[in-house]
């Protein structure tokens, strides 16, 4: 049988992305030779400084070339020079929203109990994975201000959510959670008692759908309340189902409890179409250069894309790698503590696939 072949684009991005993306393509490369699975990779300049000296951000014809690919692999956006919003609206955004990246899928797993903050916990505790609406709700960016810059100035952001959009993200969690077969526990996090417009569509969406899932078991936590869960009893989680807004905030949270940013990988994924995948702790500026910061959150988005591509096997080496390496040979997982440079961690996983 014929290897496939593969198109993927890369996207370097600001600061500390493209160093963190040399070392996920390296393991690539090591695994598509151990894998007999062959790739074509594609470097795109989309970020910071690409603005800076033209003042694009991403075309719409430079997104529709991006369909083309099987997948997108992302280092980081997010440039010191350029204003906050610019970059993360202009390429960030639009790239999700115009590739219909209707699902952002964040594994939380903790790979060494040493890297946890929280007491008495391990990996066995911490082993979850955050489905977030990635298209609609308040990050659409809909919304006015009335008398701008007067005494009575109003600002409305308006969480604009669609009974399609609900549906095919609460639908993806439940195969997805059917598919995982850990605990099947599908838990709806909103705030059912106080935004009564959005989780009320929510709430009777996901009622529905669960009865065309009668092998998944299903419970509601408000967002709040999960937040605190998270912390006490991490272990309570198998798959979680939520909006845009509460999506961002939890799973940053869920990275600190598997052990900090630098292992925390997340995908933009279209399950019909071209996902793409990132570490989810940024740019990192500060360490630019410097050769400390932690590559392992983009070697496990690279594990990720494996994954969505369909090279099962080695998705699961590349995990299996990296929890070696986290659990046995660094000496923690923050830049600059590792023990090890960027570029030594890379080698590392490589070594160990």
């Amino acid at each position: 049988m014929a290897s496939k072949n593969y198109k993927i684009a890369v996207i370097g991005g600001d600061g500390t992305g493209p160093e963190v993306v040399a070392e996920g393509l390296k393991v690539l490369k090591a695994a598509s030779k151990k894998f007999g699975f062959d790739y074509k990779e594609e470097m795109f300049d989309y970020g910071g400084e690409r603005y800076l000296e033209t003042g694009k951000t991403i075309t719409d014809q430079e997104l529709e070339g991006l369909k083309k690919f099987d997948a997108i692999f992302l280092g980081a956006i997010g440039h010191p020079g350029v204003k906050p919003g610019i970059l993360e609206q202009g390429i960030l955004l639009k790239t999700r929203f115009a590739l219909d990246q209707y699902i952002n899928l964040r594994p939380v797993k903790l790979y060494n109990s040493a890297f946890c903050p929280l007491k008495d916990k391990g990996p066995d505790d911490i082993d979850f994975v955050v489905v977030r609406e990635n298209s609609e709700g308040i990050y659409k960016g809909m919304g006015e201000f009335q008398n701008k810059g007067k005494p009575d100035e109003v600002a409305i952001q308006i969480s604009y959510n669609t009974r399609k959009g609900v549906e095919r993200c609460i639908r993806y969690a439940f195969e997805f959670t059917r598919k995982r077969n850990k605990r099947k526990k599908l838990t709806l996090c909103g705030k059912t008692n106080v935004l009564t417009y959005a989780w009320d569509l929510w709430q009777r969406v996901f009622d529905e759908v669960k009865k065309e899932y009668p092998d998944v078991t299903t419970d509601y936590a408000h967002v709040d309340a999960t937040t605190m869960w998270f912390v006490k009893n991490p272990e309570w989680f198998d798959v979680i189902v939520t909006d845009n807004i509460f999506g961002d905030i939890i799973t940053d949270l869920g990275a600190m409890i598997q052990g900090g940013m630098g292992i925390a990988a997340g995908g933009n994924i279209n399950p019909e179409g071209v996902s793409m995948f990132e570490p989810i702790g940024g740019s990192a500026p500060k360490y630019t250069g410097k050769h400390v910061i932690n590559p392992l959150a983009a070697i496990c988005a690279a594990g990720m894309l494996l994954d969505n591509i369909g090279e099962e096997k080695a998705a699961k080496a590349v995990e299996s790698a990296v929890i070696k390496i986290a659990s046995t040979r660094m000496k923690s997982l923050a830049a600059g503590k590792m023990g090890y440079s960027t570029e030594e961690v890379g080698d590392l996983v490589v070594e160990n696939l």
